[in-house]
């Protein structure tokens, strides 16, 4: 069964705060800070001015990739478990109540960190496919973290710093035709996992230092499997859409793949650095809204997670977006 992904829809709060300013208060010193701003390429985070909720950024994002339409099941994809929202009851039947959407299935993806919004993809057309499903059947994913709620959640030592960005976009059945078919057709998907590293943020100094590495390796493995499935090579790619925890991860990955640096779409690392499970999704949109997609232009989307996981999906870019 064909499908494809639609209408993704970024919600950014109001304020960017420097990373610099953040690792400052985090206690990190003038070595490091350089570190995250020369080598790692990471200069300001999306985070949540006074009064406002992550939970208005799902809603909004939400609202925007339904496009006044309707969908069937809502799937939210998070890496942090303990939440500003959360903390209060009834979060499911407010955002459905604000999505107009009261009767529509709402279930969380998580235990899995940052690769839990790709994987939704995967459950989207699992759902989509089931026996009593109609061609019209919608499934809406949203992604996002409340990443500063503390600093220490939103720090991922040696690595990244995550920021409050929300996203939402529709999963639905590509009749290949027609003004309702999906902007990116999925083509393919792969995903995998690491064991070694389940202990993530309580990982030894050893521990992480091999992680970075096995990491990038991971990530190679997958795009390949999930190119192959595809019925491609990786060098057939014409995009990699990448997850944005730091410009030397992606270094790696390119020496280890042999993709080229300039088909790794990482315009928005500078400017919004990492925000957990929806960066290949954004860095998705940012490089269509820039004008840089064309028909036919095969993308991979690539998270990773602390566990280890990886998730790739594979779209090939349609004539006209829905």
């Amino acid at each position: 069964m064909d499908v494809g992904l639609s209408r993704i829809a970024v919600q950014l709060p109001e304020r960017m705060e420097s990373v610099d300013d953040i690792l400052t208060r985090t206690g990190h010193g003038p070595a490091e800070r350089k570190m995250f701003a020369k080598i790692y390429g990471l200069n300001q985070s999306p985070t949540l001015a006074a009064g406002e909720c992550m939970e208005d950024l799902l809603a909004a994002a939400g609202q925007s990739a339904l496009g006044g339409g309707t969908a069937e099941l809502v799937l939210y994809g998070h890496t942090l478990l303990t939440q500003e929202f959360g903390y209060r009851g009834g979060f499911p039947d407010r955002l459905r109540k604000r999505l107009e959407l009261p009767d529509a299935a709402f279930y969380g993806i998580s235990h899995i960190n940052c690769v839990s919004v790709l994987r939704a993809v995967e459950l989207a057309r699992r759902y989509l496919a089931r026996p009593q499903a109609t061609a019209g059947d919608r499934v809406l994913v949203l992604g996002g973290d409340h990443g500063s709620i503390s600093d220490h959640s939103r720090l991922i030592r040696r690595t990244t710093i995550g920021g409050d960005g929300a996203l939402g976009f529709t999963v639905q059945r590509d009749s290949g035709t027609g003004p309702l078919r999906p902007r990116y057709r999925y083509l393919a998907g792969a995903s995998g996992r690491d064991t070694r590293f389940h202990r993530s943020l309580g990982m030894s100094d050893a521990e992480f230092a091999l992680f970075g590495k096995v990491c990038a390796e991971g990530a190679v493995e997958t795009v390949h499997r999930a190119a192959r499935a595809a019925g491609l090579t990786a060098d057939r790619l014409d995009w990699v859409m990448p997850h944005l925890s730091n410009r030397m991860f992606w270094r790696a990955f390119c020496a280890a793949s042999g993709i080229a640096k300039d088909r790794i779409a990482l315009d928005l690392i500078g400017e919004q650095a990492h925000n957990f499970g929806c960066d290949a999704l954004m860095a998705l949109e940012h490089a269509d809204r820039q004008g840089r997609l064309r028909p036919g232009d095969r993308c991979a989307l690539v998270s990773l997670g602390q566990g280890a996981y990886f998730q790739v999906v594979i779209v090939e870019v349609a004539e006209d977006a829905s």
